[in-house]
């Protein structure tokens, strides 16, 4: 099996087709980024990738590098991975005052449903049904364990709840 990593759908379609042309093994799954702020890998261009053709998918990033966790709201804290040198790339992203201000605004609807702020971003995540599997990116036991109690949380995905995180990330400031 094979797979793409970041393609548009065009260029998944077209390797498939290509596959399929010349009677060889398609590739099956994706890998993108994917979280509350990156989604445009799952946008309706990709429909036909996903149903179609059964593509799975094999997310990435899904705490957008901890921002998600809203251990970044009040700065860098010493000893995460915005605190490391190879890792300075990050900071603009994990101090942007607009992406933290929505953090903040969807702490309420994690508490809401009971979950921490990284079970409510995996969650989110897992209840697409074109995610086969999230790539968490855990860099300590109490984080895998914390991270697997969001499927817990899956099912809590509401219209409702779908429609007031929609609203969080149509709105600024």
């Amino acid at each position: 099996y094979w797979g793409t990593s970041e393609w548009s759908a065009a260029e998944i379609l077209g390797a498939i087709q290509i596959a399929e042309t010349h009677h060889l093994h398609k590739p099956v799954v994706e890998q993108p980024i994917y979280n509350l702020f990156e989604r445009h890998r799952f946008g309706p261009e990709y429909d036909t990738v996903y149903e179609d053709y059964g593509y799975g998918s094999t997310t990435w990033s899904p705490l957008a590098s901890g921002l998600l966790t809203g251990k970044y709201n009040a700065g860098i804290p010493e000893g995460s991975r915005g605190d490391i040198s190879k890792y300075d790339w990050l900071e603009e992203q994990l101090t942007d005052a607009e992406r933290i201000a929505t953090v903040t605004k969807l702490e309420p609807l994690a508490r809401e449903m009971g979950a921490t702020l990284a079970q409510f971003a995996l969650a989110w995540c897992l209840q697409n049904p074109y995610v086969s599997s999230v790539i968490t990116g855990a860099t300590r036991l109490e984080q895998v364990e914390e991270n697997m109690k969001a499927l817990e949380f899956v099912d809590a995905f509401t219209p409702e709840v779908m429609a007031a995180i929609d609203a969080v990330f149509t709105t600024k400031g």
